[in-house]
């Protein structure tokens, strides 16, 4: 890795690095919750409904203390018992009231009643800085506070379904103290995980969906943990390859719509990106369906970003130009190690086309995978492949964010196995032992790089790497970023034999610093 600095700067900058409340009487006191926290309250039904998520629609009118209004949904959460969950920025009083179907249940519509925000106090940056928004030129992500933020993910499809709570909270120190900043979680059954380690399902049926509660009652806490951990929850909705026990593939588009209302509703107060389908090919007939479910199922966002996380090798946003409730345009480069894969990264739609309107944050989602087999040599990939991935993916457009993954964490095996479903992808450790493969331990070595860069600035300028590699070396690609003012760029080298680069797109004299993204050690050239 090599970090250069014009010699044109005059100064001398371092490359281093709710509460549950019961709805309030009249009498009884505002409740009080900190900025950026969960408000919640609850309701009781006047009657019993067959299939309450197909039966009722619970909408929640929260006003500001400036007068903003915003709506959401609540949500149904077993026998007669209803919920409403709501995170308020704005310092000063909240109202709310409710409204619920026809109006005939006394139990659930014209409830009204009014909370107090304040200032939070603490040192969580989720709450400290506020919920994840686009950045003002829709390159990258930042806070709501104007703060950015670097999508730092890791990757653990089935960890909320199969951790314990105890592990879970080991794997979640884990990643915080090596500068994740989100984990990818699955939170309805799909191939890998057809119920969860209590054999419980989101849901039933097909036609008329009915959801469980009591699934969703015990994924309550692991979405608390992962933000009190100071982690985004970045939860794929809906498993969408091939397969019947994908929801995202097996179910109508209007009862998808039933679940992702249901799951936003629930978890839409807390700090989270929506990945509504995982794993799918959302090109040509199907785009027009995945816009349906991301357009209707997110009617009642509370303005979370969502995304969608699509197949290897699968660039599916030219048919999404008019997706207004899609923010993040998200990949997958995959497990492959040939020389046409690698080439999809650096010279592919990646590396081609995040300049395309409408401008997105561009990310990949699911890079090779530490300790997975590769699909052409067979052999595991090693921390160097995850290191190559995350930092072309990081160079080759706009940086705004990458994710490892690590096999045994992601499938969540507590001993050595092949990850169920997933046959040819190698016998995986068990979560333990594989999250403490180097390359996640790498991952904060490059975190603490981009922390001491202005990396929100940088933009692929490859062309200013003079040589190119010839017929099929993209194994040793040169990926090359830059500041516009041209006072800062970032090479990355996989063989670290040398760069020669056209110095005087940068306006005269260049320092250069040499990285080891394995260690971290900085050393002059």
């Amino acid at each position: 890795m090599l970090l250069i600095r014009s010699m044109s700067m005059m100064l001398c900058v371092f490359v281093a690095l709710a509460l549950a409340l019961p709805a309030p009487a009249a009498s009884a006191a505002a409740p009080e919750v900190p900025a950026w926290h969960r408000f919640e309250t609850a309701f009781e039904s006047a009657k019993d409904y067959e299939n309450p998520v197909q039966d009722l629609e619970l909408k929640v009118r929260f006003v500001s203390p400036s007068g903003k209004e915003q709506t959401v949904l609540g949500f149904w959460d077993g026998g007669r018992a209803w919920r409403v969950r709501f995170m308020p920025g704005e310092p000063g009083e909240w109202s709310y009231e409710t409204s619920a179907g026809d109006g005939s249940d006394k139990g659930l519509h014209g409830r009204s009643g009014t909370f107090h925000c304040t200032d939070y106090a603490g040192d969580n940056p989720l709450y400290e800085n506020g919920p994840i928004r686009l950045s003002s030129d829709r390159r990258n992500l930042m806070h709501a506070n104007g703060r950015p933020f670097f999508w730092l993910a890791d990757t653990a499809w089935n960890g909320g379904l199969k951790a314990t709570e105890a592990d879970w909270k080991t794997y979640l120190a884990d990643r915080r103290g090596k500068k994740f900043t989100g984990i990818q979680f699955v939170i309805s059954q799909w191939r890998a995980g057809p119920t969860d380690r209590e054999g419980q399902v989101a849901f039933t049926g097909q036609e008329k969906v009915a959801v469980n509660p009591a699934f969703f009652q015990r994924m309550d806490k692991y979405f608390d943990l992962c933000n009190e951990s100071e982690l985004v929850a970045l939860p794929v909705l809906l498993w969408a390859i091939k397969g019947d026990i994908n929801p995202g593939w097996n179910l109508p588009a209007d009862q998808c719509v039933v679940l992702i209302r249901y799951m936003v509703a629930r978890y839409g107060a807390h700090h989270a990106i929506w990945i509504v389908g995982g794993d799918g090919n959302y090109r040509g007939e199907a785009s027009a369906r995945w816009n349906e479910i991301g357009r209707e199922g997110l009617k009642y966002n509370p303005g979370h970003l969502a995304t969608l996380h699509p197949q290897g090798m699968n660039w599916p946003w030219s048919e999404f130009k008019d997706a207004d409730w899609l923010d993040i345009e998200t990949y997958q480069s995959g497990h492959g190690d040939n020389e046409n894969t690698l080439k999809w990264l650096v010279a592919g739609p990646p590396a081609t086309q995040w300049n395309e309107k409408p401008i997105r944050p561009v990310i990949n989602a699911e890079p090779n995978y530490e300790d997975h087999l590769a699909y052409h040599s067979r052999e595991p990939h090693s921390a160097f492949h995850v290191r190559r991935a995350a930092y072309w993916s990081l160079l080759v457009s706009p940086p705004a964010g990458v994710t490892y993954g690590a096999h045994g964490v992601w499938s969540w095996e507590t001993e050595l196995a092949e990850p169920l479903a997933h046959r040819g992808t190698g016998m995986a450790k068990p979560w333990s032992e594989a999250i403490q493969l180097p390359g996640s331990a790498q991952m904060k070595v490059m975190r603490e790089l981009f922390d001491r860069l202005p990396w929100w600035e940088l933009s692929p300028a490859t062309e200013l790497v003079l040589h190119r590699p010839e017929g099929e070396a993209w194994s040793q690609y040169i990926a090359l970023a830059k500041t516009p003012d041209n006072e800062w760029g970032v090479a990355y080298l996989p063989d670290n034999d040398g760069v020669a680069l056209n110095a005087k797109a940068f306006g005269g004299a260049l320092e250069g610093v040499w990285f080891d993204p394995r260690t971290g050690k900085f050393s002059k050239t």
